[in-house]
């Protein structure tokens, strides 16, 4: 069954009636939850039974990267910000990409524990010091050190089963503007943006599953946002890169996406520049405009799913928890 390449978000705990027709809608591929479907491991597993129930099919995503994006929270792990383990990389490189792989495996295990196909994560931004909203979700200022510890956190999700995503390409870390509330623009040259994308580059081939681009302008590349561009989605990380995975679009409704006004024109031009999956999150009348329009689906995105793969046992997960214990 191919999937839709819509993802919309549910509005609290349960299922509403108009949720439930919408997830049965051959343009809806996903379901993405937030803080607000989360009171208990109980609750939010009902929840996920209950869209598995309408199709079993469905992408079920959250975004849990550990320190202050992790949606779930009681009865979770607390991971760290991805920063703290850049901190130990500078002290002990090994030690480092240790707990980044039991990180990454913690982090996979609870979610698929429940149901959870994948988390988008990791952020492999560069730290330049000055974006408000990357902050200490980055691991590191240096791209090599993004790349090994990106890496390790990868492999650890991998053997939990569960797929990566990481975000934003080409780099989001430079500038100081909030694409949630705004449109930044980087006018650095492409010969600057190098540094930025080498993280992205080298995982293409060694675990990168999937890509998220940024809602942000690189004046000097494209006047396009990236995840509105065929320059940075099909030629860029596609063509010169290699990378054969899955794109995800950054929310549609975020202030960055407002470069298109119009939300029909938003997610054509998305899967046009080489989206596989676009994501409309906390406006439910902008997924009731698209819902019924005949889009174009992508066959890639059956490969994001983890749940179904799921079969690590407890001791293992006790035994990369233990591991990162001083981290917690």
């Amino acid at each position: 069954m191919k999937l839709g390449p819509i993802m919309m978000d549910v509005s609290g705990l349960t299922l509403t009636e108009v949720e439930a027709t919408q997830l049965l809608k051959p343009s809806i591929g996903g379901v993405i939850l937030f803080s607000r479907n989360f009171k208990s491991i109980k609750q939010v597993t009902k929840l996920i039974n209950s869209i598995r129930q309408l199709n079993p099919e469905l992408l079920i995503s959250v975004d849990h990267e550990g320190g202050r994006v992790q949606r779930f929270k009681e009865g979770f792990t607390h991971l760290p910000a991805m920063e703290k383990l850049g901190n130990f990389y500078d002290r002990d490189p090994e030690l480092a990409k240790n707990l980044a792989f039991s990180c990454g495996f913690v982090l996979a295990y609870e979610l698929l524990d429940i149901g959870v196909d994948f988390s988008f994560a990791p952020v492999l931004d560069v730290d330049y010091g000055q974006s408000s909203v990357i902050g200490d979700r980055a691991f590191h200022s240096n791209p090599e050190a993004i790349s090994l510890l990106a890496g390790s956190l990868i492999a650890g999700m991998h053997e939990a089963g569960m797929k990566c995503v990481g975000k934003h390409f080409p780099g989001h870390g430079f500038v100081a503007a909030d694409s949630h509330l705004d449109l930044p623009i980087d006018d650095r040259s492409m010969t600057e943006l190098i540094r930025d994308m080498a993280p992205f580059k080298d995982l293409v081939g060694r675990g990168l599953d999937a890509v998220m681009p940024a809602h942000v302008v690189y004046s000097q590349v494209d006047d396009k946002p990236a995840g509105f561009s065929k320059k940075w989605i099909k030629e860029i990380l596609q063509e010169q890169f290699g990378f054969s995975g899955v794109v995800f679009s950054d929310d549609l409704s975020m202030q960055g996406a407002f470069f298109i006004k119009d939300i029909h024109d938003r997610v054509r031009v998305s899967l046009e520049s080489g989206c596989d999956m676009v994501l409309i999150c906390n406006h439910p009348e902008m997924v009731a405009e698209v819902i019924d329009d005949n889009w174009e689906v992508s066959e890639k995105l059956q490969l994001m799913q983890g749940y179904k793969h799921f079969n690590c046992d407890k001791i293992t997960h006790l035994n990369h928890l233990d591991n990162i214990r001083d981290l917690l």
